[in-house]
Order: C-alpha cells, then structure tokens, then sequence
C-alpha cells in the first residue's frame, strides 16, 4: 500500500548486475575478475622474497600457486618471474616430462 499503482508501472522491471568474484580469472566477458589481481600481487610478493634465498643458497625452489581448474595465475606469474618450468591444467605436460625437468636442472 506505500507504492501506486501508477509508480509500480512505472517501476516494473528490475535490472541486477552481478560481478564474479574469483582469483581464477575464468569468467567469459571480463578483462580481470574481482581478486585476480590482488592474488597476483601477492604471488609476486611471495616470489620476490623467496627469490634472494634461492639464488644465495643455489637451490631450486617450487612454487605453487591456487587457481582450481584455471592456469591464468601460474602463467601469469611465471612469465613475470621467468620460471624455468610450469605447469598449467590446460596443458598438462607431456610423457617423459620428468626427465626433461631433470636435465634442464642439471644445467
């Protein structure tokens, strides 16, 4: 009984936007969804810190990084950290991909 008749015409249609928020960046339509961007930052962060105790200790260090079925966030942050290896589920590695890590490690 607050609305009229004339104003619930008027005002008929509801129109909802909605925003995905998810680290993966996997939604169709988006440039970024909400979180991949600080989840990045954050990878970069961790990779930063632990980049200076890899190099003095001349050790190799594996990272991993969440992303559920999506790769957007290891590939990301390996191109910008220039990781020697990646994997990514939209291409899972090939046979014999062991011993080919092995060798390159071996360089």
């Amino acid at each position: 009984g607050q609305i009229s008749e004339e104003v619930a015409r008027e005002n008929c249609r509801l129109n909802i936007v909605g925003l995905v928020g998810s680290i993966d960046n996997d939604f169709c339509g988006t440039d970024m969804t909400i979180g991949t961007d600080s989840a990045l930052h954050r990878i970069m962060e961790v990779i930063d810190a632990i980049t200076t105790t890899a190099q003095s200790h001349q050790r190799t260090f594996v990272l991993e990084v969440m992303g559920r079925h999506c790769g957007y966030l290891a590939l990301v942050s390996g191109l910008a950290s220039g990781a020697d290896w990646l994997f990514i589920p939209e291409s899972p590695p090939e046979d014999g991909w062991e011993d080919l890590m092995c060798e390159r490690l071996g360089e």
